[in-house]
């Protein structure tokens, strides 16, 4: 005898969901694995930049200081070009998803309010990266020998600049991931009432005049922002 199908597993629902929610995930993943990267990179090196320093914390050794800073930032870079994939979309989808609630108690609250500030943050990693592709167009007609010492300038240029961009994310990036790891089961319900959700509260995401989300809490709650890091 046939067993009933489940409302939900219309051949034309259920395999949309489960598509929809596997790729989130995936992003979801892939923002944790590069807030932890971002971590490591600087960890690694708070671990040893001491030994490159005097007592009073000035370097003795530059070659060795200097090369251990372009190390970590270049490391630190190549997650923001993730966060810079799919953070944008990620967040947006995160604070349509997210309800009043959530911002007031519950698992998530602390984390949706360090995203206040993550817009910027990465609008100016992107304007870096913008400003690198236009620097690297402009190298187009160089020699090959002078193009690669002029873009490896270029290169530590852009991750020193991002740096300070990466020590954020590695912060306010991995409170988007676990607010959007705890919202996954809103993910793809109700798709069309979502998506129209999702564009705006990505319109207000990349609006040069922000605001809070609508589902954000008054402006006077307290962010809770970390305890300050070291990492010279």
């Amino acid at each position: 005898m046939p067993v009933p199908s489940h409302p939900s597993a219309t051949p034309d629902r259920q395999p949309q969901d489960a598509g929809e929610r596997a790729a989130w995930r995936k992003r979801v993943q892939a923002l944790a694995f590069a807030a932890d990267g971002i971590r490591q990179a600087s960890d690694r090196w708070d671990a040893v930049s001491d030994s490159y320093c005097d007592e009073d914390g000035w370097p003795v050794d530059e070659t060795g200081y200097a090369d251990g800073k372009v190390a970590r930032d270049a490391a630190a870079w190549e997650h923001v070009e993730t966060f810079l994939a799919h953070g944008p979309e990620v967040l947006a989808t995160v604070r349509a998803a997210a309800q009043p609630a959530d911002y007031v108690d519950g698992p998530i609250s602390a984390d949706l309010l360090r995203l206040r500030g993550i817009d910027s943050v990465l609008e100016r990693a992107g304007e870096i990266r913008r400003e690198w592709d236009q620097v690297i167009a402009l190298m187009q007609g160089s020699m090959p020998g002078s193009r690669e010492l002029y873009e490896e300038q270029a290169r530590e240029i852009r991750n020193s600049e991002g740096w300070h961009y990466a020590d954020e994310l590695s912060y306010t990036g991995a409170a988007l991931a676990r607010a959007a790891d705890h919202l996954t089961d809103r993910i793809g319900v109700d798709q069309s009432a979502h998506t129209g959700r999702v564009h705006a509260a990505l319109t207000r995401s990349t609006s040069p005049q922000r605001g809070a989300s609508a589902a954000s809490p008054p402006a006077s709650a307290a962010s809770d922002h970390p305890a300050v890091r070291r990492s010279r």
